[in-house]
């Protein structure tokens, strides 16, 4: 006889409350045995674990041998972000650029830029009827969980998958790259069509336009941009495209690629550590934020309310009662992160193109009180800055980016990065990564299943 629903529930509720005690270790323990939980040690800094020539996150200087904390700077293969972005001008490729030069470690010439333009415009395809076989198919509520079915399946697709040689390697990569925008996006409109009753719209790529211009036309409904919306989202992509072999999905894909796995398992694999709210899902943690600010305070240029309604949040009686300020604080910069900086800048230029100035505003106003409220809540001594996930929802609303769409639009920025990393530990052959965990429970004897209590 068939188990009822509400007998299933009562039995795994045994089963969880099990689990709960069965998983639950002494914190001091931690303490005792110098545990560098989350490969971090007691001031909070990273443990090193790797070397990597692709990025540098810098946000000390040194004086007179001491560590002073100092304004961001991030480096793609030795070039400052801020002057790689400066650099772009009017041209219409800088993702595409910045991903050349994560990839083989220098700046593209004229010639071997558009010649990689063309290998990425051949490598966008989809596979004939991937769209209705894959991308239709059980479409999932969450968009990153279909990139991962996706990246899985082109698996299927591959005649050598398995075949970890640099060679084979970046042709997998250069593929993904080129396909994650048509497949976050398709996996958008489906995901409209079949759980919001949606009209099913497909619109396919144009061969002359870049990523950025790609991805507004195949989303929009009437497939138009204007030219600084493009330039901004465009702009938005090279921030999140690298950022260090430490953070977490890319460390993921460290770890993974150690064993020597195919590059679809290292990719989705990625992708499953960038959906943690934690990771490249905080930025839709901050839209929600300012979602519940902008219903509690309605005059936002009342700093005294915001700044109490801001402690409200950190002593857990406002918002998702975490006690958390979304995109303020980062745990490598401290006076500035600058990426939040140079979205900060379009994010003022794209507001007044959309008359939303006074929305600006109030993020700057929060941006500005709630690091002090923090600092002084927490009593911390360093800085508390605004982190890239403060700006990058707003900025993603203005677009007309859809909030399904905000962690996927990380992911088509940050692959870049990932596959240069699984390049660099491919090619420096390294060990399997393998931390130490050590056990502190206790060894028992057996017991018969009949003499059980």
């Amino acid at each position: 006889m068939a188990m009822s629903s509400e007998i299933l529930d009562e039995k795994l509720g045994q089963l969880v409350e099990m689990s709960r005690n069965s998983g639950r270790i002494d914190l001091n323990l931690y303490t005792e045995y110098d545990v560098k939980r989350g490969l971090r040690d007691s001031t909070g800094k990273g443990v090193l674990t790797g070397l990597t020539e692709i990025s540098d996150v810098v946000s000390f200087k040194n004086v007179n041998g001491e560590k002073i904390p100092d304004e961001g700077h991030l480096y793609y293969q030795g070039y400052s972000v801020d002057q790689l972005i400066q650099g772009f001008h009017q041209r219409r490729y800088g993702f595409e650029e910045i991903t050349y030069l994560l990839l083989f470690g220098q700046l593209p010439s004229e010639e071997q830029m558009k010649n990689f333009i063309d290998i990425l415009g051949y490598y966008r395809e989809l596979p004939e009827t991937f769209v209705r076989d894959v991308v239709m198919k059980a479409t999932s509520k969450n968009m990153m969980n279909s990139l991962q079915k996706c990246v899985l399946t082109l698996y299927s697709y591959d005649e050598d998958p398995d075949n970890i040689s640099i060679p084979n390697v970046l042709k997998q990569e250069l593929s993904l790259i080129a396909k994650f925008p048509l497949i976050a996006v398709y996996s958008y409109h489906a995901y409209r069509h079949y759980h919001l009753n949606e009209n099913l719209v497909i619109r396919n790529p144009r061969p002359e336009l870049s990523f950025a211009e790609n991805i507004l036309q195949m989303l929009h409904p009437d497939g138009v941009y204007t030219e600084l919306e493009a330039k901004v989202l465009d702009v938005a992509l090279v921030v999140h495209a690298e950022h260090g072999g430490g953070n977490n999905s890319t460390f993921t894909t460290h770890v993974v690629s150690s064993s020597g796995t195919d590059t679809y398992s290292a990719v989705a694999a990625s992708l499953g550590s960038l959906k943690g709210p934690k990771h490249g899902g905080a930025n839709l943690k901050v839209q929600e934020m300012f979602e519940d600010i902008k219903k509690h305070i309605t005059d936002w240029t009342d700093e005294d309310r915001v700044c109490d309604y801001l402690n409200q949040i950190l002593d857990k009686e406002a918002f998702d009662h975490q006690g958390l300020i979304y995109g303020m604080g980062h745990a490598v910069y401290t006076n500035s992160d600058p990426r939040a900086v140079i979205l900060k800048h379009y994010a003022k230029q794209l507001s007044m193109e959309k008359h939303l100035e006074h929305e600006f505003e109030l993020y700057e106003t929060v941006e500005r009180i709630a690091g002090a409220c923090i600092a002084k809540k927490r009593r911390l001594l360093k800085p508390v800055c605004a982190n890239v996930d403060f700006f990058s929802g707003f900025v993603y609303t203005m677009l007309g980016l859809p909030k399904e769409l905000y962690t996927p639009i990380f992911a088509i920025a940050r692959i870049s990065g990932w596959s240069a990393h699984r390049i660099e530990e491919l090619v420096n052959a390294g060990k399997i990564i393998r931390p130490a965990y050590k056990y502190v429970g206790f060894h028992r004897d057996y017991v018969e299943l009949q003499d059980r209590n």
